[in-house]
């Protein structure tokens, strides 16, 4: 249950401002931005950290991983307010016509998870067992929402390390070389660099995302929450208004919410 749709300004902002700053330090300091630039540096880094993730991690986590990915770029956190306009619609259609008023309902929920909730209900399911269902669904949907996150911070943890060995490997070329003195630059270039890409990668990269990725997924969670103690409410009988101060609590303190009314 998330907003989808144009690219989220703030991740690409934040992304963007993130390498430009690193650059501009690194100008600002006197640097040029080609020093910045190790091929031997980055495939340490960028490639020991991707081996390090695929053998973590089978192929199918991988892959949903990368469309997540793609899906963060453009994903909203959903407010709850909808869905309680929605349940206090469906609450007073119920109440006027009965449950099964709420069959046609089902087919037209924008949201897989509504129409099974909305199914148990007309159904006249158990309100204890429709909440364990429901319940046991949403904790499957959040556990594989949040494993993105969960390879993201682990290759996070991966980078800074590489970096280290990065640096380690650096000089090591160094030393091999000391009666050299025109490819220590080399070498000691390579040791920082790594270092550099490592942290830099982990910071403002990896855990960022993996960030973002666990507050769609809890934002995700919340709108469940709602639709379950929603679905619950109407095998109950409330009436709209009750489901109505039922819910309320989803919603985030100071949330501005329009006076619900009946239909007629």
């Amino acid at each position: 249950m998330k907003g989808r749709g144009r690219l989220d300004l703030s991740a690409i902002i934040g992304l963007g401002a993130g390498v430009a700053l690193l650059l501009a330090a690194q100008v600002a300091g006197g640097g040029t931005l080609g020093a910045l630039w190790q091929p031997s540096a980055a495939l340490i880094v960028f490639g020991g950290t991707a081996v390090a993730v695929f053998v973590s991690y089978p192929m199918a986590v991988l892959r949903r991983t990368v469309t997540t990915l793609g899906q963060a770029m453009t994903a909203r956190q959903m407010p709850a307010e909808p869905l309680l306009d929605r349940f206090f619609y469906y609450a007073d259609l119920a109440r006027r016509k009965g449950l099964l008023s709420l069959e046609d309902e089902t087919s037209a929920a924008p949201d897989p998870f509504l129409r099974t909730a909305l199914g148990l209900v007309v159904d006249g399911t158990n309100p204890k067992i429709c909440r364990q269902i429901l319940e046991i669904e949403s904790n499957s949907l959040r556990d594989a929402a949040e494993q993105p996150a969960e390879v993201l911070e682990t290759a996070a943890g991966f980078a800074p390390t590489l970096g280290i060995l990065g640096a380690v490997l650096g000089l090591i070329h160094v030393m091999d070389n000391l009666t050299e003195p025109s490819r220590l630059g080399a070498g000691i270039a390579v040791a920082f660099v790594a270092t550099v890409y490592g942290v830099a990668i982990a910071n403002m990269l990896l855990l960022p995302l993996a960030t973002k990725l666990r507050g769609l997924a809890h934002s995700a969670a919340t709108s469940r929450d709602v639709v379950i103690e929603g679905a619950v409410a109407l095998q109950e009988g409330l009436n709209p208004r009750l489901v109505d101060q039922k819910l309320r609590g989803f919603v985030a303190p100071g949330t501005i919410r329009k006076p619900r009314r009946s239909i007629a």
